[in-house]
């Protein structure tokens, strides 16, 4: 038996039958994109959470053309990074359900190389966790704290408090958390009013220092410094950047 790959046989297949394969998994959305960030092809179960008939509307459109500005920005940010030789492995991200709400997806990210080694695109794929969940024993456990802190992010927030509501002890509620999330509860909060706070400093002209506050950070040099950890950026960074990123279009 073949103990190595073996790169004649993979070499007889042709690609556009691997990349089919995605299709065989429900539920997991699938894209490649080049180097501009240009959808160049999507799975099926990807065609269907943008709502759009076919293949032929997904190719040469970017993210702007399906996400709010917000979501879209963090997307081709992160290309930027894969670009650059970096990669995603199952971060937790806020993303656009089929009926326009927000949920939590858990995201993985590579770059395409041609023959040369040069990187010429990226690929990702994401799964809703919430519907991933469904199928998993003890999934209230998780789900319940879950929504309680996407619903009361604003206000000071215990792990013994999500412990409660979820009925587990806090070591059981963590462990819980690392499994299904890959992350602790304490990351997930910091995370959930991040997110927040982006969507606020895009959407809105409340003062940064508002804004923090608003989303749960009652110290203003601590909001900054994780949302720079988080997003690569300090808050007015990430205003000025989206505001930049909006103008040209602005003045057409």
């Amino acid at each position: 038996m073949p103990t190595q790959i073996d790169h004649n046989f993979l070499n007889q297949v042709e690609i556009e039958q691997i990349i089919n394969m995605f299709d065989l998994l429900p539920g997991v959305l699938f894209w490649i994109k080049d180097r501009n960030h240009v959808f160049l092809h999507a799975n099926q179960a990807f065609i269907e959470h943008k709502k759009v008939k076919g293949l032929s509307q997904i190719v040469g459109k970017t993210d702007h053309d399906f996400s709010p500005a917000h979501i879209a920005k963090q997307f081709i940010r992160d290309d930027k990074k894969i670009l650059s030789g970096q990669s995603v492995t199952e971060r937790l991200e806020v993303n656009m359900t089929q009926t326009g709400d927000t949920a939590w997806y858990a995201t993985s990210k590579r770059s395409l190389s041609n023959k040369t080694g040069e990187i010429i695109g990226s690929y990702g794929i994401t799964r809703h966790l919430q519907k991933q969940a469904m199928a998993l024993t003890g999934v209230e456990a998780i789900k319940v704290p879950v929504d309680y802190v996407r619903a009361n992010y604003q206000q000071p927030l215990l792990i013994e408090e999500l412990a409660e509501i979820a009925h587990l002890s806090v070591s059981a509620l963590e462990r819980r958390f690392k499994k299904y999330l890959t992350k602790t509860p304490k990351q997930f909060i910091n995370e959930v009013r991040l997110e927040n706070a982006r969507r606020l400093l895009i959407e809105s002209h409340i003062p940064i220092s508002q804004v923090g506050y608003e989303t749960g950070f009652t110290d203003h040099s601590y909001f900054s410094k994780q949302f720079r950890l988080f997003f690569g950026e300090l808050p007015s960074e990430a205003r000025s950047n989206y505001q930049a990123l909006i103008q040209p279009n602005n003045e057409n």
